[in-house]
């Protein structure tokens, strides 16, 4: 789950806030990979393009600033310790 702190998140934010996201994970019902890294890797394509960005949380899920180069729907495939999800989220083009 990811808990925005910022809405609408933005590509850009001229009022000196950030796109803060809190990355939730459930508890797992099998023990996770223990060889696989804790880092949280976000691999985002911009809906109907070819644009596709990285993004890294240190430490698996919990709090980031997580930015897109573009407005647009962006979605989300989500890799954490033996891990897997994805989701969709939106970025405005700029706040009003």
């Amino acid at each position: 789950m990811a808990v925005l702190f910022a809405h609408p998140l933005a590509q850009v934010r001229q009022d000196g806030s950030s796109n803060k996201i809190l990355w939730v994970s459930r508890a797992a019902t099998t023990s996770p990979d223990t060889t696989s890294p804790d880092t949280l890797a976000i691999t985002a394509t911009l809906d109907g393009t070819d644009t596709r960005v990285t993004r890294e949380v240190a430490g698996g899920p919990g709090p980031s600033i997580i930015d897109m180069p573009r407005a647009g729907c962006w979605h989300l495939e989500l890799r954490w310790a033996g891990h897997t999800d994805t989701m969709d989220l939106v970025y405005a083009d700029r706040l009003p």
